[in-house]
């Protein structure tokens, strides 16, 4: 496995498998996504490492299901809302 994807509820757990190139990341990445029962909801809370090319790939999937998707920050101890559709859910918001 190249990127390893686990969906608990409204948490979406995210982080590097094996070492490889972010083309090959990305479509079995996507694949991955395609393949999980996504229930959409207010607010999808995502955690873990990814590069770029993989971040958008999550949020292209994501951005349409939930009202909000929020990045956990590690150095600020919460989750930054980075998506939002939800008047509730402001951009740059901390979820502790």
């Amino acid at each position: 496995m190249l990127y390893n994807v686990v969906l608990d509820g409204d948490e979406l757990t995210i982080g590097f498998g094996e070492p490889a190139q972010n083309t090959e990341i990305v479509r079995e990445l996507a694949a991955s996504l395609a393949a999980l029962p996504f229930p959409g909801g207010e607010l999808l809370k995502i955690s873990g490492p990814a590069s770029l090319p993989a971040a958008m790939a999550i949020c292209h999937h994501v951005a349409h299901l939930y009202g909000a998707v929020a990045v956990y920050d590690p150095k600020l101890g919460g989750y930054v809302v980075s998506l939002s559709h939800d008047p509730r859910f402001p951009i740059g918001d901390l979820i502790k």
